[in-house]
């Protein structure tokens, strides 16, 4: 017969022992990056290009619900103040697909945009609407997609509103500020904005005016007709001109 074996008493100051728990298993990258983007390998390089997607809706100081895909200006912000301070960053590429938002996230944005010392392009895919306006064309230069649309029309207010003559004249000073920075930014005058801006019978239930590609050219409010590569290449172009010029100002 087999002998039981005695298990040793534990000492009083011993250490709890503590139970093993089995290695978490490595993901292989592979498979991760297939559940995440939805391929295989991703382009790995070091450039002197940030980009920064400017998508869905802008969102303000009110957080909106989970469902809406959304841009929050307070990351769209440090993103821009870490290119502007970066040495290694030499241009900001700024892509838009937005359906508009908030009026002061979105000129907080432009301005930030116009404010950069190193070269920005803009590029409008799909859509550049509402407060995306102001932000298209707050780079050095801005390019539109032939297909993408930009909606131009007045401030609105959703929500509660205190119906006082204040309230309107808060709305009309909102929307000067709007036009005064587009018309400063590009080359459409504000005669011809505010036309656009209160064009009736074009926009359903609403007055306004839907830009589609080559107009928003031929009305000056966008700098050309182009994709990604000319946005890279125009961007690259500006990068080596301001190297130069920076270069040719520095005392040696």
């Amino acid at each position: 017969m087999y002998k039981q074996e005695e298990q040793q008493p534990t000492p009083p100051n011993a250490p709890p022992v503590q139970p093993q728990t089995p290695p978490m298993e490595k993901k292989n990258p592979v498979a991760e990056n297939i559940e995440t983007f939805g391929q295989t390998n991703l382009p790995q390089m070091d450039s002197n290009i940030h980009c920064v997607t400017i998508i869905g809706q802008v969102e303000g100081h009110i957080v909106l619900p989970p469902q809406n895909k959304t841009t929050k200006y307070e990351h769209i912000i440090p993103q821009l103040v870490a290119a502007e301070t970066n040495p290694k960053i030499e241009g900001i590429l700024i892509i838009l697909n937005t359906v508009g938002g908030d009026v002061e996230a979105g000129l907080a944005i432009s301005e930030m945009i116009a404010s950069i010392s190193k070269p920005t392009v803009t590029i409008v895919l799909g859509g550049g609407h509402s407060i995306g306006v102001p932000i298209a064309v707050s780079s050095d230069m801005s390019i539109i997609a032939e297909t993408a649309t930009m909606t131009i029309h007045p401030i609105r207010l959703n929500g509660l509103v205190i119906g006082v003559p204040q309230t309107f004249e808060y709305l009309d000073k909102m929307q000067e500020r709007v036009v005064r920075f587009v018309t400063a930014h590009s080359n459409i005058s504000e005669e011809l904005f505010k036309d656009l801006m209160f064009k009736t019978g074009e926009l359903t239930r609403d007055i306004g005016t839907n830009v589609i590609g080559s107009d928003a050219v031929k009305y000056g409010l966008i700098d050309m007709v182009g994709g990604l590569g000319e946005a890279i290449r125009e961007l690259n172009r500006m990068i080596a001109e301001h190297k130069s010029k920076m270069g040719g100002g520095m005392i040696q």
